[in-house]
């Protein structure tokens, strides 16, 4: 087994979960669509809460003295907006966006850049796209990236069936966020204690949350532009621990 299996596996999944879902999408009609998205948005919430447990994950809160996790959590957020506004993250990726849409929808569907945009971060946050991709790297298994991979071909298909083909799309960043976490695990071994996962774990809970208040037409946050705060969250979460 070669290192990077896992992500390879994850990335047929959502490409072949999403093409499955664009098939059947063509037969249903707009209104279920939007109905099935609003499930996906509420089972994303599910998936958000699961995360945020990790807040209350015992090593991380004794890692640090009462009453400092929630200001890693808050530091790690305000900082990496302003680290991703400045890079602009969220306008770059609905640019690729638009740029595949250009070349693969030629309907123009407006579904395109939300279900390329909102897959991407989706299949991109999460305990189980860092932790599996560095274990992949340092050769102890895909396991946890087959459950991944599991999980994002049903999703991907049910998100696809609503959005389109910009789903099966999000494939191409997240192959590249894995590969990257991959090559962590290669080259470095595993750089990450408990708490400083669990700590990372808690701040893309909150990105879920975003996601999914997206999803419902809730309220548009430019989740892409907070993603620095889960490569910030370990580092803040050690400087606590090591200096508080």
């Amino acid at each position: 087994m070669f290192a990077g299996a896992g992500t390879v596996l994850n990335i047929l999944t959502i490409v072949i979960g999403g093409a499955l879902g664009v098939f059947i999408g063509a037969k249903i009609s707009e209104k279920l669509r939007n109905l099935v998205t609003d499930v996906l948005g509420c089972v994303t919430i599910i998936s958000a809460a699961d995360a945020l447990s990790a807040y209350w994950d015992v090593e991380l809160q004794e890692s640090m003295p009462k009453g400092w996790v929630i200001l890693v959590v808050i530091f790690s957020l305000l900082v990496g907006a302003l680290i991703g506004s400045a890079l602009a993250i969220e306008d770059r990726l609905e640019f690729l966006g638009n740029k595949l849409k250009s070349r693969f929808s030629k309907n123009g569907s407006s579904y395109f850049v939300e279900g390329f945009v909102s897959a991407s971060l989706i299949f991109a946050i999460g305990p189980l796209a860092i932790l599996g991709s560095i274990s992949d790297g340092m050769g102890t298994g895909i396991d946890q990236l087959v459950l991944k991979s599991t999980l994002d071909g049903f999703a991907a298909l049910a998100f696809a069936a609503s959005l389109g083909w910009g789903v099966a799309l999000s494939a191409l960043p997240v192959g590249i966020y894995q590969f990257a976490w991959t090559a962590v695990g290669l080259f470095l071994g595993a750089i990450l204690t408990n708490y400083q996962v669990a700590a990372m774990t808690a701040v893309g809970g909150i990105l879920l949350i975003g996601i999914s208040l997206r999803l419902l037409r809730i309220k548009q946050i430019a989740v892409g532009n907070l993603l620095p705060a889960l490569a910030l969250a370990p580092l803040f979460a050690l400087a606590a621990h090591q200096f508080v």
